[in-house]
């Protein structure tokens, strides 16, 4: 029965992608959400499934953290962000009671509630459903390829940051896909320098190019670098559309080219 509710409420959904990498504080959730917001600038319906149990930092990336989730005959009824509904959201932080709960919880709970979150939430027509990942290879990345595996995920997209440290950690993430059979749409470099506000110069803080070698060196695209920049930050903080508000914003074209070439990649002419 469950299996028969899931093919119903993933029905709809045309592709899905996973944002990964092997450690923590790299920005998976930035990426996630600014992907998400330039598909929906691009015309399309999207849908983000934050299965990052213990930081579920999305839904007040969005300012819809004290939404309550409702449910419907099909299942729970995802957090819409915007009023004309393009974007939908489905997170345990909407499940807190309070929003300083810790989920204090083993292995074989979190990989239940995986399951659930792929089977019971009703997303309805979405072009595509993007999933953020907690850090690491751990269970809950095996629990949620395999429970996305009968729905055929378009892949992976891996976020690193520059350092050799970060990229030695996504190199792991690379064989982790391998193992499970995930393809990987690309690796793209987060927090690739500062872009100072004042003189728009870009520093390179960490380093430079460690993402675009990893992708090189494994024969994956490489699908860009997004550097720092505080205007970026600070929307993500507030809930506001960053694509929206800082079309001027270095960040902007980078952001804008990864979400094309994914466009590019599931265009009818491209399969």
């Amino acid at each position: 029965c469950a299996e028969i509710l899931a093919r119903s409420n993933l029905a709809g959904v045309r592709h899905i992608l996973l944002v990964l990498s092997g450690k923590g504080g790299v920005g998976k959730s930035t990426i996630a959400t600014e992907l998400a917001l330039s598909l929906r600038h691009s015309g399309k319906k999207v849908g983000i499934l934050d299965v990052d149990l213990c930081g579920p930092s999305i839904p007040r990336m969005f300012n819809v953290q004290d939404n309550d989730v409702h449910q419907c005959d099909s299942g729970w009824v995802p957090v819409f962000v915007d009023q004309d509904k393009s974007i939908s959201l489905m997170s345990i932080g909407f499940l807190l009671e309070k929003p300083d709960d810790a989920v204090v919880w083993r292995g074989p709970k979190k990989n239940a509630l995986i399951k659930q979150f792929v089977a019971d939430v009703a997303w309805g027509d979405l072009d595509f459903l993007i999933v953020d990942t907690p850090p690491g290879t751990s269970d809950e990345h095996i629990s949620t390829v395999e429970a996305l595996r009968p729905y055929k995920p378009l892949g992976a997209i891996l976020v690193t940051t520059p350092q050799a440290v970060s990229v030695g950690d996504v190199r792991r993430e690379l064989t982790f896909c391998k193992k499970t059979g995930l393809r990987v749409l690309g690796i793209i470099e987060n927090m690739s320098g500062f872009v100072c506000p004042h003189c728009s110069e870009c520093t390179n803080i960490f380093s430079k190019g460690g993402g675009e070698e990893l992708a090189k060196h494994a024969g994956v695209p490489f699908l860009g670098s997004v550097p720092l920049d505080p205007q970026l930050s600070q929307s993500l903080e507030e809930g506001r559309d960053f694509i929206q508000e800082f079309p001027k914003s270095s960040a902007f074209p980078a952001l804008a080219h990864i979400a094309q070439q994914i466009l590019d990649g599931t265009s009818p002419q491209s399969s």
